[in-house]
């Protein structure tokens, strides 16, 4: 019996195969035109909408891409930037130490010119001084030597002053 049913099955009859065409088409048709339009234009608008994001997304990567060269490009020039104001300072930094030692020794040269002035003159006052003193003792000397004393002030220093001019120490 299973063997009639299914041979029965296999064999489909002229009017289920009629009526199936019919249904078929009549499906076909009512899609056609109610269902297809509406979902092939969803479809269309889907595919733009696509096409469009992909659009955009490759302008979107390309403007990235473009600010990244840009970054590194601003990168590059704030780096040789500084690298440059670094230089700069450091040779103003070795302008002003130079400078600063060359006051320096200027001014230390000046300390010891002025003080060898200083020190020139003070021996030269010393030298003086000692001059006197030995004129002076020189005359109390003399003067007990001799037993006598230059009367005036005024003959004593030229008595001296002769003397001094006789002897010369440096």
């Amino acid at each position: 019996m299973l063997l009639l049913l299914s041979s029965a099955l296999m064999t489909p009859d002229l009017g289920l195969i009629f009526w199936t065409t019919l249904l078929f088409l009549a499906l076909w048709f009512i899609m056609g035109k109610f269902a297809w339009k509406p979902l092939i234009g969803a479809l269309k608008e889907r595919e733009s909408t696509i096409e469009n994001s992909l659009r955009q997304a490759d302008k979107t990567r390309q403007e990235m891409a473009e600010l990244k060269s840009h970054h590194e490009q601003l990168l590059m020039e704030a780096k040789e930037e500084r690298a440059k104001i670094i230089k700069e300072a450091k040779e103003i930094k070795d302008s002003i130490v130079a400078e600063a030692k060359e006051k320096a020794r200027t001014e230390a040269r000046k300390i010891i010119e002025d003080a060898s002035a200083e020190i020139h003159n003070q021996k030269m006052a010393a030298i003086t001084e000692v001059k006197n003193l030995i004129g002076t003792t020189a005359l109390d000397l003399a003067a007990q030597v001799l037993g006598r004393e230059l009367n005036s002030t005024k003959e004593q220093e030229s008595f001296v002053n002769q003397e001094l001019n006789k002897i010369k120490l440096n």
